[in-house]
């Protein structure tokens, strides 16, 4: 049975929690393979608002296995909070949630160096988290970092001890005055508790699944046009979050990949500092970010809103061969007239439907096309068929200028306001 993957097309926060938690009863393992508590995937339904950081967001479905994968950087502390948090409506992780042991551990130190560096950067900052991500995947790469499965060596804490170390050096260098010795005796509770947890290795645990023909979703976070390779750099995260990152943050072959759903909002928003074409600096902006609730889940910040933008939209479907599009929050753009859609941008005064290289230095500009709006609530719509014709007209332009299908459209938070369009 082939994998499906699930991510997001532009900036992040697209609302891939929701649909995961949609598509789950179709799918007896759910499995997260990048990222780190940095991303918050939202979930509402019977009127209560759910925030995920870690934990795969098929974990509130019974039926189903959640596994963390080897690609995660995970950080024990939320982690622990978070499972504590999910008792109170009575989620059982037991048997059903599953932790790499070639998982990344993020430590104390990794959150102080993230802030150095961030500070270091003054006016050219990323807008980073501060969560430590970036860091842990630097000592990844280099070879130094720790990993789930380490927490149950004998010498784990000779290893942590010797990694901090060489934290402390580099923020000596920095001149960054630091203190975490709070945050270091909460990790090492929250390591005792991590070590009760069902620590497996995931590959095998994955290709075994795949062969008894389980149907499997693997779950990205952030965006593709935060990828480390293809997103607008250097203003990315630290993990490839396309599908090809599903491959190397599972242990699964490009073979058993099967459908790949791209999310993207009927707008683009976009957290902390980077290019962003069709970005709106003025009323309209504010008032996306208003009915929108456009607030990061994770850090509360606010969400910089701007219209949809094609070419940035066909570069992520590109480089993912996503096969079936989700659109979300239609119904924020009710009462939006006219609606944008960044069709091209024009660079130097010629056409062309290509992400430049580098979006900050290319001498580019973005050119749109005006829609019709419609004026009256969608979010109680349950059919395609239903939908003003304005609706129909804007999403068929998006369909045509892709080439993918648009399966699925959300017409608001809860799991219920979920309209199909010719998917099973």
């Amino acid at each position: 049975m082939a994998v499906d993957v699930l991510l997001g097309l532009q900036w992040g926060d697209e609302g891939k929690g929701k649909i995961v938690d949609v598509l789950a009863p179709k799918y007896d393992v759910i499995a997260r393979f990048q990222g780190g508590p940095n991303a918050g995937h939202t979930l509402e339904f019977d009127g209560i608002k759910h925030v995920l950081h870690q934990i795969p967001s098929g974990i509130f479905h019974s039926s189903i296995i959640n596994i963390i994968g080897n690609g995660v950087v995970l950080d024990p502390i939320i982690f622990k909070k978070e499972v504590e948090a999910l008792s109170k409506y009575n989620v059982d992780i037991n048997g059903r949630l599953f932790i790499s042991k070639k998982a990344s551990l993020i430590l104390p130190s990794h959150s102080q160096l993230d802030a150095a560096y961030e500070s270091s950067k003054g006016e050219k900052k990323i807008g980073s988290t501060l969560k430590g991500i970036g860091p842990t995947y630097q000592d990844k790469v280099a070879r130094l970092g720790l990993r789930v499965g380490d927490i149950l060596s004998p010498d784990f804490k000779a290893k942590y001890n010797a990694l901090k170390e060489q934290h402390l050096k580099i923020l000596e260098f920095y001149n960054y005055v630091h203190d975490f010795s709070e945050k270091e005796e909460a990790f090492f509770k929250a390591i005792d508790f991590l070590k009760d947890c069902q620590l497996i290795d995931s590959e095998y645990v994955i290709n075994k699944h795949i062969k008894s023909g389980a149907k499997i979703l693997a779950e990205g976070a952030q965006g593709s046009l935060l990828d480390i390779d293809f997103g607008s750099y250097p203003f990315v995260t630290s993990s490839n979050t396309t599908a090809a990152g599903a491959c190397t943050g599972l242990g699964i072959a490009p073979g058993n990949i099967g459908e790949v759903y791209g999310i993207f909002k009927a707008y683009c928003t976009r957290v902390g500092s980077g290019p962003f074409p069709t970005e709106l600096l003025e009323e309209t902006g504010e008032r996306l970010r208003q009915v929108g609730h456009e607030f990061g889940a994770t850090t509360g910040r606010p969400r910089r809103c701007g219209w949809l933008d094609l070419p940035a939209l066909k570069y992520a479907i590109m480089i993912n061969k996503v096969t079936s599009l989700f659109m979300m929050k239609g119904d924020v753009l009710t009462d939006f007239n006219p609606l944008k859609i960044c069709t091209s941008y024009s660079v130097d005064g010629k056409p062309t439907d290509e992400l430049p290289h580098d979006l900050i230095n290319s001498n580019y500009s973005p050119v749109f096309s005006d829609f019709s709006g419609w004026n009256v609530p969608i979010n109680k719509i349950k059919t395609y068929e239903a939908f003003p014709k304005e609706v129909h007209q804007y999403i068929s332009f998006i369909e045509k200028e892709v080439n993918v299908p648009i399966n699925l459209i959300s017409t608001g938070p809860d799991r219920s306001e979920t309209v199909l369009k010719d998917f099973k």
